[in-house]
């Protein structure tokens, strides 16, 4: 069985050497919404694959990092860079430029880290997450699974190179939730691969 949450969050980027002159060459925004789907073979004592309410908490946190900030992507200009970063106090600096595609990705990757950190309350059994659909637009989405996630053919995503802001920090119920999700047991550092 598959269920799914529906998050929203707005967010603003450029996307460098993609096809649209508009896209790759100004800042623009988005009124993202993001679709977690989980799914598991076995119901809970309440008859659930898993409790929506179980993801108001850290996973709201995690898609709420992008809400009201600009997604930066490492690669691009240093004087860009330093520019967003002095101008706006919720950003977020990625490994990855930020399409929607590489959005889901990311999002597929925090996520599974953090359901692996979740214990389980009331008879939740081998809940995965299946996907991670994210909607840039009304007509367009990107559909990440964990082949795409953990992908070094569409680009690994280090999440030691991930830096949020000082707000975005601020914001979290649980201020060493980034760490715990990077020290998770299945993370691995690409690096070390």
């Amino acid at each position: 069985m598959i269920i799914r949450k529906l998050f929203k969050f707005e967010n603003a980027h450029v996307v460098r050497g993609c096809s649209t002159i508009k896209c790759r060459s100004s800042i623009h925004g988005h009124s993202y919404k993001v679709e977690l789907l989980f799914s598991s073979n076995f119901l809970d004592n309440g008859q659930m694959v898993y409790d929506f309410g179980l993801m108001k908490q850290n996973m709201k946190d995690i898609i709420e990092c992008f809400d009201h900030s600009i997604a930066i992507w490492n690669g691009d200009e240093a004087e860009y860079i330093s520019d967003m970063k002095k101008h706006s106090a919720r950003w977020v600096l990625l490994p990855i430029s930020p399409s929607a595609e590489q959005f889901s990705r990311l999002i597929f990757v925090l996520i599974d880290k953090l359901l692996a950190l979740t214990t389980t309350i009331n008879g939740e059994k081998e809940v995965k997450l299946h996907s991670v659909i994210v909607h840039e637009t009304d007509t367009g989405y990107a559909q990440a699974f964990k082949e795409d996630a953990y992908s070094k053919n569409m680009g690994t995503i280090n999440l030691d190179e991930i830096i949020f802001s000082d707000e975005i920090q601020n914001s979290w119920k649980d201020g060493k939730l980034f760490e715990k999700i990077k020290n998770s047991k299945n993370f691995v550092n690409p690096k070390s691969v």
